[in-house]
């Protein structure tokens, strides 16, 4: 069982999802111009500022060599994580609904976070509780997710999200406090907060590492 991380120029949060993802089964960088996903069993697209955030979050990025092949992998069913910068990419692909707008306050923030299990029966959450409470620290500037109405109802309704910002913990004003949505399949999950920031105990929290072996149990059991 492999992961994949891909790393794009401007990528900065890359090798800690990698150690995030070798906690629990084996994996491996991907560069953003390599078209071959051969041997990799789940994609990690990390944080950061793919292309340096030039023209719009994630817009450049979707374009990559390597994007074409995760399009064709989450198609078949493969399970796809995108962590900021990565959820961006994945809404700009179109592979994740709706859209991520500047912040509320229009300033960077990095701070520890509650965020609810909002849809345990995802690839990427099938190891936690529907409802529990996971602490992740988030840092972005760009991250209120957005639906025009009639998108959020449809998300709303199909249960594609998968994480809300705890009561009084929404930090960017993102509608209906998503903090992270999932496709219709349940195999593509985006969400702001960084899991990879939060394996380890020594570091404030492990909670995040509960989406990493989420994964790991899928692919084990498919």
């Amino acid at each position: 069982m492999t992961f994949g991380v891909l790393r794009f120029p401007g990528s900065c949060d890359e090798v800690d999802a990698l150690r995030a993802c070798e906690r629990v089964a084996e994996a491996r960088i991907v560069w953003h111009a390599d078209t071959d996903l051969d041997g990799i069993d789940a994609v990690v697209i990390p944080g950061g500022f793919s292309y340096g955030d030039y023209l719009r979050v994630g817009a450049i990025a979707r374009f990559a060599p390597a994007m074409e092949r995760v399009l064709e992998f989450a198609a078949r069913g493969g399970p796809v994580l995108g962590i900021c910068n990565g959820f961006q990419v994945l809404c700009e692909a179109g592979l994740l609904p709706g859209a991520l707008l500047p912040n509320e306050g229009l300033r960077f923030l990095c701070r520890q976070i509650d965020v609810e299990v909002a849809a345990a029966g995802t690839a990427w959450t099938g190891a936690c509780r529907e409802g529990e409470a996971l602490s992740i620290p988030v840092k972005h500037t760009t991250g209120r997710w957005f639906a025009p109405p009639e998108l959020l109802e449809r998300v709303e309704g199909n249960g594609q999200v998968a994480f809300r910002y705890a009561p009084g913990d929404n930090p960017n004003g993102s509608l209906n406090d998503v903090a992270g949505i999932s496709n219709g399949r349940g195999n593509v999950v985006g969400l702001m907060p960084h899991p990879e920031h939060a394996v380890d105990p020594l570091t404030g929290s492990s909670d995040g590492l509960k989406l990493f072996e989420s994964a790991a149990r899928a692919l084990a059991a498919a």
